[in-house]
């Protein structure tokens, strides 16, 4: 759902200002009362919007799976739990994005930075000019914004650049994923969002959390003793991504999947597992979809993919029926197209909290 959130201006540069010994205190009033009153207190303004409505990023593609990129509102249909809700406002594919370069910058992507940095300058490229981007990464230092969001290539590149030539240590990538919603969260209310993340999806908190949970497991039941969607912190991401209507395409790094441990030992690979499944559960539950990377050598190319999801989706946004209840329980969505060959794919539903 959508949150009421500031639009906070965050230039790059500093203005210095001088004032001159000899300025009357009469003529520091009237600066200070024609700044107040000009166009720049638009920089810090409270965007107001109505937090009951649902944001979706919807696909729609044919029965061989071509993406269809011509629609237009009238052409759909939303159902919540069964009924059907007007829609209230509608964006094409080619509207501009508003979205998060999230990258690991964990002890566990240190060999293989130099691919990562190609493939993102590739994804930068296949991005519309008015698309914005910021750059958030996370390592054991915790997240950090790197960047806030521009629509300056140049810039953009180079501090995926710098940020990339250092980090190392644990993985908070549910501390990242928090704090890249809360970054979109200051863009406005109706303009597409979403975040691409680069990880082995190894939270370390919840990798910890795991680790006691299949330790207490008897030995037969060590497979299935993690319960990868209970977790807490990524309850809470599904849940403030719900808010802002935010979209996440996880970019899974090969370092974190279960089928290629060198060892298998039941306990990791559940909690392998258990960290691959709550990536997928990310994607569904947003709108996105999961890419694994079985090959360093498909980053870019995948990275291309996702910039090629992102110019197929329509932004959809509807009242609920029991708009600002707020009981926790599940509501379904379902998307129909008035022509019947096509097929339109969004977030399965998510819980009123």
């Amino acid at each position: 759902m959508i949150s009421l959130s500031p639009n906070r201006c965050r230039p790059y540069q500093r203005i210095q200002c001088r004032v001159l010994p000899s300025l009357t205190l009469g003529l520091l009033a009237l600066l200070f009362l024609v700044s107040a009153s000009s166009p720049a207190h638009a920089q810090d303004e409270v965007i107001k919007t109505d937090t009951s409505l649902v944001q979706l990023s919807v696909g729609v593609a044919d029965k061989q799976g071509h993406p269809i990129t011509n629609l237009s509102q009238n052409d759909f249909a939303i159902f919540e739990d069964g009924v059907r809700r007007p829609i209230l406002h509608f964006e094409p594919t080619d509207a501009p994005f508003s979205l998060v370069m999230l990258l690991d910058t964990s002890g566990s992507t240190i060999n293989f930075r130099q691919q990562i940095n190609q493939a993102a300058l590739r994804f930068l490229d296949a991005l519309a000019p008015d698309d914005r981007v910021a750059v958030v990464d996370f390592n054991g230092k915790g997240a950090k914004l790197q960047l806030p969001f521009s629509t300056d290539r140049r810039r953009i590149a180079y501090t995926i650049g710098i940020t990339l030539q250092a980090g190392k240590g644990e993985t908070p990538l549910y501390d990242a994923l928090k704090l890249s919603v809360k970054e979109l969260a200051h863009e406005a209310p109706r303009r597409r969002k979403a975040i691409v993340v680069l990880t082995d999806g190894l939270d370390t908190d919840a990798r910890n959390g795991d680790r006691r949970i299949v330790g207490k497991a008897a030995a037969t039941d060590v497979g299935s003793a993690i319960k990868a969607e209970t977790n807490s912190q990524v309850i809470s991401v599904l849940n403030d991504a719900d808010r802002q209507g935010v979209t996440i395409f996880p970019l899974a790094l090969p370092s974190g999947d279960p089928k290629k441990l060198p060892l298998p030992d039941p306990a990791i690979t559940a909690m392998y597992t258990a960290a691959r499944t709550r990536l997928q559960l990310l994607a569904d539950r947003t709108g996105g979809r999961l890419h694994e990377i079985r090959r360093l050598d498909d980053l870019s190319r995948l990275y291309a993919e996702v910039a090629a999801d992102l110019r197929t989706l329509y932004t959809v946004v509807y009242q609920p029926p029991n708009a600002g209840v707020r009981d926790g329980k599940w509501r379904e969505i379902r998307v129909e197209v008035a022509r019947g060959e096509l097929v339109a794919s969004t977030k399965p539903g998510y819980f009123a909290r």
